[in-house]
């Protein structure tokens, strides 16, 4: 397995309901690099092009508000992006299936998501699912500058020109 970077985004539900602290612990136990952390007020914008691939799907605008934190009292999502060996399979796993009704109780979203009585799903977090969608969503979310080391092809060509 190659080292690879990975996006982990923790999503207002989790932040509003004083989860943050659990979930960068369980991560923590990973053992991989942060090379870029920051807290971020998710314009629609951003929120639109994260989930772009979805935006065919009935849910999409749901999920846009869901991410940008309408749907809550808080309009903060945490990003990180995190380094190492199988980076990407070892958050994906210990995130769990996307619906916490389906994920593994010990995996994050099974053990602190929830569905609401309404029908939206908070799933606490969200993790890269394959080293394509990491670099994707590295880019929206972070500027070369922002991060330890290059993780993208982009982002390497950028970090050249910004020495």
């Amino acid at each position: 397995m190659a080292e690879e970077a990975t996006l982990v985004l923790i999503k207002p539900d989790a932040i509003q309901r004083g989860l943050m602290g659990a979930v960068v612990s369980r991560l923590e136990e990973l053992r991989l690099e942060v090379i870029g952390a920051k807290a971020v007020q998710v314009s629609r914008e951003l929120a639109e092009a994260h989930y772009d691939h979805l935006r065919e799907k009935p849910f999409f605008q749901e999920i846009v508000e869901y991410l940008q934190g309408t749907l809550h009292e808080t309009r903060q999502v945490v990003a990180f992006v995190l380094w190492g060996e199988d980076a990407i399979g070892r958050v994906r796993e210990l995130t769990g299936a996307t619906n916490p009704e389906q994920a593994h109780p010990t995996s994050i979203r099974g053990a602190l998501g929830r569905m609401r009585t309404t029908g939206l799903m908070e799933n606490v977090v969200h993790a890269s699912s394959d080293r394509r969608e990491a670099e994707r969503e590295i880019s929206l979310w972070f500027k070369p500058h922002e991060l330890l080391r290059a993780v993208t092809r982009s982002a390497s060509r950028l970090d050249e020109r910004d020495r």
